[in-house]
């Protein structure tokens, strides 16, 4: 079955997953939905990244009530049978932005704040949709702190000036922050990426990618948010080119494995995350769920699988700006034999 979830006053929650949340779809394994997935900055340039709906939502959701976290959340999304032990199996088929434009905040949370003079400085980007890229339209110095999530900045207050003339980055819409609702009482902040997911900042994680979720409560409580259009590893300013996305997806729930943190699938590689306020902890965290996902799934030995990882794996650092921070570990598929059936993981 298709579903359609609008960004509606009633169907978003700002800054938090709450496992006691009333669900605002219900939908079984194998459903399709499009959800509308809407930045937590389009205030840097309402002009641009606003529209009536997107208004309503910040003249509706008071400012005291973001929080503990930032991000705009659609869901949450009841999945019919899904328990704790289950895996949702999330297949991103499609990801359009919903206008022409997204920001980049260079924010007090940033790696090098204060090596920048402790300012916060947003650039205001536009997408060529001939050739899939994007370039920086302009740039002001935020006034003051950047500590309200949806603050709204009129483009009049600011000096804008010019800014990376003629340099153009490659667009490739993706979510940084998707999860399900953790087994904790009350709102839990979206800002740490975790077991549930949340706040991962992977730029893989767009269309044609497969996330695996370890489900947690009952009924699962999918949400999606944090819209980007492009992020390097690392992410170092702080945030990505922040910018509303209408997103297509497929939820299959599965009974059949289990993996301790979220999983990514792509065309070509396997993706573990490992997430650690210590950056050596999330490292070593990755590399243990790389050897677990080898093992279980690969039928190594330890030992093979040790040795793989060190002649093939990849480590990157995800993002270093959410607290908690992000290491994600890459194996390519093409490396293993092809398997006798159809078998998937």
């Amino acid at each position: 079955m298709f579903h359609e979830l609008q960004a509606t006053p009633s169907t978003v929650h700002w800054g938090y997953f709450d496992a006691g949340l009333k669900p605002a779809l219900r939908i079984k394994s194998g459903d399709i939905i499009r959800a509308e997935a809407v930045t937590h900055q389009a205030g840097d340039a309402p002009e641009l990244m606003m529209d009536d709906a997107v208004r309503l939502l910040y003249s509706s959701i008071p400012e005291d009530d973001r929080n503990p976290g930032v991000h705009l959340m659609t869901g949450p999304i009841y999945v019919e049978d899904a328990q704790s032990g289950d895996m949702l199996e999330v297949r991103y088929l499609q990801m359009l932005p919903r206008f022409r434009y997204g920001t980049n905040l260079a924010a007090h949370w940033g790696l090098l704040y204060k090596e920048m003079g402790e300012k916060e400085r947003v650039t205001i980007y536009k997408i060529d949709p001939d050739y899939n890229t994007a370039r920086a339209l302009y740039a002001y110095n935020f006034p003051g702190k950047y500590t309200v999530p949806g603050k709204i900045t009129k483009r009049g207050t600011c000096t804008c000036e010019p800014a990376l003339n003629g340099v153009r980055v490659p667009v490739r819409p993706h979510l940084g922050t998707a999860g399900v609702a953790p087994d904790a009482m009350g709102r839990v902040s979206t800002v740490p990426p975790g077991a549930h997911g949340g706040n991962i900042d992977n730029w893989r994680i767009g269309a044609g990618a497969t996330m695996y979720y370890p489900v947690a409560v009952p009924g699962a409580l999918f949400s999606i948010g944090d819209p980007h259009i492009s992020q390097g590893d690392g992410e170092i300013s702080g945030t990505a080119i922040e910018a509303s996305l209408n997103v297509i997806f497929q939820i299959v729930l599965r009974k059949d494995f289990h993996f301790p943190s979220p999983l990514l699938e792509t065309p070509d590689t396997w993706i573990v995350h490992g997430f650690d306020d210590d950056l050596d902890v999330a490292m070593k965290n990755a590399a243990k769920d790389m050897l677990h996902l080898l093992v279980d799934k690969h039928n190594l030995s330890q030992d093979d699988a040790y040795s793989l990882m060190s002649i093939s794996s990849d480590f990157g650092v995800t993002q270093v700006v959410d607290g908690r921070q992000g290491v994600h570990c890459k194996m390519q598929r093409g490396i293993f034999p092809p398997k006798d059936t159809d078998e998937e993981i």
